[in-house]
C-alpha cells in the first residue's frame, strides 16, 4: 500500500479503498446518511473508483467468484444495502427528533443551511427527492431527516429510498468498472493511472450544482419547524 501523508488524503477515494477495503466502503456510505458526518466524504467518486478495483476487493474479502460481473454485483448490491440502512436511520431520526434540529448550533460537522436546502430540494421535487438526492452531495445526507421530518409515509420512503439506492449504487459502481475495462481494451488507457483528473470531473458535475444553489438559491423561512 502507498503511504497517504496528506489531508488531501480524506478526499481520495482509493485512500479508503486501499486503506480499509470492502468494509470501511460500506461504513463510510452508511454513515453519510446514518451519522450525517459523511457529507464531506467522497461519495460519488468512491462508487466509481471501488467499481474500478472491484474484482480486487471482493477477492481480499471473499475470495473470487471467478466472474468480473458476479464481484461487480457482489460490491454493487452491498453498497445499495449499505445505502438503503442509512437514509432509513436517517429517516427515523427525523420522525423522532428532526425538529430540534433547526435549534442546533452550527458545528464543524453540522451546519444548518444544509438542512434548510435539503428541506427545499424536498418540498420541490416531492417523493421523487429521495431518488434524486442520491445523486447530489450533501443534500443526500439530509433529505432522509427532511423526509422524516415531514412524516414521509414509510412505506413510500421505503420504496423510493430501495430504488435510489440501487440505481446511484449500480450504475456509478458499474460504470467504473466497465469503463475502466474499455478504455483499456479499446484505447489502452489504464484508468487508474487517472484517477485525479476522474475525481476532478465527477466532484465537478456533481458538487457544481448543488454549490451554486446553496451560494445563490434563495434562502426560505423556516420557523415554523423551530417548535419547542
Amino acid at each position: 500500500m502507498e503511504d497517504y501523508n496528506s489531508w488531501k488524503d480524506l478526499l481520495n477515494p482509493e485512500f479508503y479503498i486501499k486503506l480499509g477495503g470492502f468494509w470501511l466502503i460500506l461504513f463510510i456510505i452508511f454513515a453519510e446518511t446514518g451519522l450525517f458526518v459523511g457529507f464531506f466524504l467522497p461519495g460519488d467518486s468512491l462508487l466509481f473508483v471501488s467499481g474500478i478495483y472491484a474484482v480486487d476487493i471482493i477477492k481480499e474479502t471473499f475470495g473470487s467468484t471467478g466472474s468480473d460481473f458476479l464481484d461487480t454485483f457482489i460490491l454493487a448490491s452491498s453498497v445499495a444495502l449499505a445505502a438503503i440502512i442509512g437514509n432509513e436511520v436517517g429517516y427515523y431520526f427525523g420522525r423522532k427528533t428532526g425538529s430540534a434540529l433547526y435549534k442546533k448550533q452550527d458545528t464543524v460537522l453540522f451546519k444548518k443551511k444544509y438542512l434548510y436546502q435539503a428541506h427545499d430540494f424536498f418540498e420541490k421535487n416531492g417523493a421523487l427527492a429521495i431518488i434524486m438526492a442520491r445523486f447530489l452531495p450533501v443534500v443526500r445526507t439530509f433529505t432522509p431527516i427532511v423526509a422524516g421530518i415531514v412524516k414521509m409515509d414509510k412505506k413510500d420512503f421505503l420504496r423510493d429510498n430501495v430504488i435510489g439506492a440501487v440505481l446511484w449504487s449500480f450504475i456509478l459502481i458499474f460504470s467504473g468498472h466497465y469503463l475502466d475495462k474499455l478504455f483499456i481494451e479499446q484505447f489502452g488507457i489504464d484508468l487508474k493511472k487517472k484517477l485525479e483528473l476522474i475525481i476532478i470531473v465527477i466532484v465537478l458535475v456533481t458538487t457544481l450544482p448543488v454549490i451554486f444553489k446553496f451560494l445563490f438559491g434563495k434562502k426560505q423561512d423556516f420557523s415554523k419547524y423551530r417548535k419547542s
